[in-house]
């Protein structure tokens, strides 16, 4: 970027597109030095590619507005960016820090969406921004991102209040606020102060505010955040703090086993009945967002209640659920020999993989995972020889890929071809860590492949199937796939199911039960059952999923 007669550029909708891509490129540089100097609240190392992973999805909702507003022959506003830059980090936070910087981002626009971007008003924004992480986090811990972003607004205050002050001044001057007190923070909290290193998060939110610095002046500086008090500059700033931190036994080794993060669609009141829930089931909890989308991230034992407590809120969906398996708070090793990623449709799955002690990547309706954030899962997992259940046949591609990425990552990876949740359960069931991997994996094949599959789902239109045409609003019972029953009833149909694949014989039933199913509809099936299918147990979960009201396998 260049300028002439150096002229700041003014805060506006190209300036915000600046400073994400710009934020994007600091944040990719400085992301393995920030990961290597995480140690609060967990020593897990990610920090840094949590950061990057948040900003990249604020970037690509940014872009997305452009890219709306050109086709429609329009040039968006102020208001416009930031707003999507907002929402894009809150739909992609990742990790306590990325969820504090969602939160930020959040602030400012509640500032900048009037349209004003004069040096007050991002006076004011940072102001508000930095107030709002605040009122975010559950039990703010001073010497972290919170620390560095009230420095940032103060010395913004400060800059603003010169006669004649431009916006890019402002920003410059925050960004000098934030420089120096990151070099403050590991007096302020003692585990830095122990490791050496300045904060994870708030090295994170420096690089940011340089880059919005560079944004609006046109000074585009490549300069490495300092990442410790003492030495700058370090060749290998931190790289050994987590296996010092972890053989030493610093840290909180008694603290939560478990980092929930969801997205949660929900009325103002029943968030706030939430916070409250998860304030006494863990730690960390960070719930940002508002005007009905919000994301959660708290630190647990008990993942499947940190769910559950979601889905009594609300309606959560895109959950990620990580075992510390790997990190200081467990005194283990930093990679595990041997863990299970799954993919699940719906909130109550997520939650009782999780509890079997596997890695879950829950998945929306319509918006399937990318092989990436499959990878990333993977990564998350800690281990050194991975099972990856797609379940789902339309994701064996994108399974396949993540699980080739992973390989060239020194990472074992087998694909376990699981084509619904049901025959993920039924593979989970029988995996033993214990055994050889190359023997558990056999037996979580064999289990999958012993499970026929079955799902009802709800025609959204007039179609052809296998079992003749059907109307939108219509149920229609799938076998493996196939379309074989239609109807209007949903209890009729899923017996009419059962009936159709217990007719082959059959051992034991799994009901999964969606967001939608009606009331009663698994004790009319568990009866149906018991009576018309002598020695056939049934078990039912609850799985929140919304694509289909009722998942059914049969083993």
């Amino acid at each position: 970027m260049t300028q002439e007669d150096d002229v700041p550029y003014p805060l506006d909708a190209a300036a915000v597109r600046s400073w994400c891509g710009l934020a994007l490129e600091a944040l990719g540089r400085e992301r393995e030095r920030i990961d290597a100097i995480n140690v609060y609240p967990v020593a897990d190392g990610d920090t840094g590619t949590n950061l990057y992973l948040t900003l990249e999805s604020a970037a690509r909702a940014v872009e997305a507005a452009f890219d709306g507003h050109t086709s429609a022959g329009t040039a968006p506003c102020l208001a416009d960016a930031i707003g999507a830059m907002a929402h894009g980090a809150l739909i992609g936070a990742r990790g306590n820090s990325g969820t504090i910087v969602a939160q930020l981002l959040r602030g400012m626009t509640e500032v900048l969406a009037a349209g004003d971007g004069s040096a007050d008003a991002l006076r004011q924004a940072l102001r508000r921004a930095a107030a709002s992480t605040y009122e975010a986090v559950a039990h703010p811990v001073e010497g972290t991102v919170l620390t560095v972003a009230t420095a940032a607004a103060e010395a913004a205050e400060r800059a603003a209040g010169e006669a004649g002050a431009e916006a890019a001044e402002v920003a410059r001057a925050a960004h000098e606020g934030a420089r120096i007190a990151l070099q403050a923070t590991p007096g302020q909290l003692a585990v830095l102060g122990r490791a050496g290193v300045v904060d994870a998060g708030g090295c994170g939110l420096v690089a940011l505010l340089g880059a919005l610095a560079d944004a609006l002046s046109g000074e585009v500086s490549a300069t490495p955040v300092a990442v410790r008090a003492d030495a700058p500059l370090p060749e290998a700033a931190g790289c050994e703090v987590a296996a010092r931190m972890a053989t030493d036994g610093r840290g909180d080794p008694e603290g939560p086993a478990f980092e929930v993060i969801y997205l949660l669609e929900a009325e103002d009141a029943a968030v706030a009945r939430l916070r409250t829930r998860l304030d006494g089931l863990g730690d960390s909890l960070v719930v940002v967002g508002g005007d009905g989308l919000w994301n959660v991230h708290v630190h647990v034992d008990d993942a499947g209640a940190a769910v559950e407590a979601g889905i009594e809120a609300g309606r959560p969906y895109r959950v990620r659920i990580t075992h510390f398996g790997g990190v200081t708070r467990a005194k283990e090793p930093a990679m595990t020999a041997r863990a299970v990623v799954a993919v699940v449709p719906g909130a109550g799955l997520a939650g009782l993989c999780a509890e079997a002690g596997a890695t879950p990547v829950a998945v929306r309706p319509g918006e399937p995972p990318a092989s990436g954030e499959l990878v990333q899962a993977i990564r998350q997992a800690h281990a050194r020889e991975v099972m990856l259940l797609p379940n789902d046949a339309d994701l064996r591609h994108t399974a396949a890929a993540a699980a080739e990425q992973a390989r060239t990552e020194g990472v074992r990876v087998a694909l376990i071809p699981t084509r619904s949740a049901v025959q993920g359960i039924a593979a989970l069931a029988v995996h033993e860590p214990g055994r050889s991997f190359d023997e558990d994996v056999v037996a979580m094949t064999a289990a999958a492949g012993a499970t026929r599959y079955a799902e009802l789902a709800i025609a959204e239109r007039q179609s052809w199937t296998m079992a003749g045409v059907c109307q939108a609003g219509d149920v229609l019972g799938l076998i493996d796939g196939d379309v074989v029953v239609i109807g209007s009833d949903l209890t009729r149909i899923a017996t009419a199911v059962l009936d159709r694949m217990l007719s082959a014989g059959g051992e034991m039933v799994t009901l999964v039960l969606g967001a939608d199913a009606p009331d009663g509809l698994a004790e009319r099936l568990e009866r149906h059952v018991r009576a018309r299918h002598l020695a056939v147990d049934t078990v039912v979960y609850d799985g929140g999923q919304h694509a289909a009201p009722l998942l059914i396998g049969v083993e």
